[in-house]
């Protein structure tokens, strides 16, 4: 399997390329950078890897597979143009600045007969795995609300574009989480916060979600919070789930470990890590599941070879884009927006 990495700044440096060279029987074959510090920086972590120009120079060496890993600006024009060559592509999230971009991306990968998945690497978050699983087996009850924070004091991330702001940035992982649990949301209400140097790029924002089977989601994310609220708290007639912090895979990507390094302790969260499961004076620890952001390469390997479905549909994509449409304009109006029903989606 040749896989090729259009960017190699953050995202592509530190959460794909270590990822993707973890993986058996996987090549990486070039990095698309024209930055000569960040080629310095793939000659000593890759050696041999080869730098390019442009996404086309990298395609003609032979790709199964292209990676597109750069700032939201230049980003859905990038996912275009590996379509239009044919090859399977993977997006960092969002893929799209809005849903009718993100839709024409789709409609394109459908006409090419091309493999499109965005990358929602949280799906695999350890903390997000122990709720899906305890929500599952019913240890929750019926859910009735679903908290989800990501919250912190970084004032250097305030006006970085590269996400498009933090309610597209973190958002598409929040909102995305909140559909695979619950499904379809009827109504939106949302507010931000940006500063005066960047007004159009957040980086405060609360989202309150109304899913169809009635689960209230209220999502929020900041990196401006000293004090920071829990990562989850999932309430249910039968007992309430918290967890504090972040799932440890991005601390562990950024200190330069890796699925290869850490072997099967990669994903595994240290015991008072561990998030609370609580009814009345009831207290207990809950062990949390691995995670493994590696998953989603494993699974999208398996796809580009035939075996399996895409491990993130790019519909899905679409409708977590739909939502963040919805908050903007409710952040804008001041009012809850009603989105459209598709009585199809589950």
């Amino acid at each position: 399997m040749r896989i090729g990495l259009v960017g190699f700044g953050h995202a592509g440096r530190f959460f794909h390329a270590p990822l993707i060279t973890s993986l058996p029987g996987v090549t990486l074959v070039g990095v698309v950078t024209r930055s000569a510090e960040r080629r310095q920086h793939l000659a000593s972590a890759y050696p041999g890897v080869s730098a390019y120009d442009s996404l086309g120079q990298l395609a003609e060496t032979g790709v199964d597979l292209l990676v597109i890993a750069t700032p939201l600006g230049g980003r859905p024009e990038q996912v275009m143009q590996a379509i239009e060559l044919g090859l399977a592509v993977v997006s960092e999230k969002p893929f799209a600045a809005d849903a009718q971009q993100a839709q024409h991306l789709v409609a394109a990968a459908q006409h090419h007969n091309v493999l499109l998945s965005v990358y929602q690497n949280r799906r695999w978050d350890s903390d997000f795995l122990t709720v899906r699983k305890l929500i599952e087996a019913g240890a929750l009850g019926a859910v009735t609300r679903f908290e989800s924070f990501i919250e912190r004091f970084s004032p250097a991330s305030v006006g970085n574009a590269s996400g498009g702001g933090l309610l597209r940035d973190l958002g598409s992982h929040q909102v995305d989480q909140a559909l695979q649990l619950f499904g379809p949301v009827v109504s939106v209400y949302a507010e931000r916060a940006c500063s005066p140097q960047a007004p159009h790029l957040d980086h405060t924002f609360f989202m309150a979600l109304t899913h169809r089977n009635g689960v209230l989601s209220h999502l929020g994310a900041s990196v401006l919070q000293n004090s920071p609220r829990p990562r989850f708290r999932v309430s249910g007639t039968s007992g309430c789930y918290s967890v504090e912090g972040l799932d440890g895979q991005e601390a562990a990507l950024l200190a330069g470990r890796s699925p290869t390094t850490c072997g099967e302790d990669w994903g595994a969260e240290e015991h008072r890590r561990w998030g609370w499961f609580e009814q009345g004076e009831e207290r207990e620890r809950v062990p949390s599941e691995h995670g493994g952001w590696d998953q989603f390469y494993r699974q999208m390997i398996a796809a580009v070879e035939g075996r399996a479905p895409v491990p993130v549909l790019p519909q899905a994509a679409v409708q977590a884009l739909e939502v963040l449409d919805a908050a903007r304009l409710s952040a804008q109006r001041g009012e809850v927006v009603t989105l459209a029903q598709d009585e199809n989606r589950k």
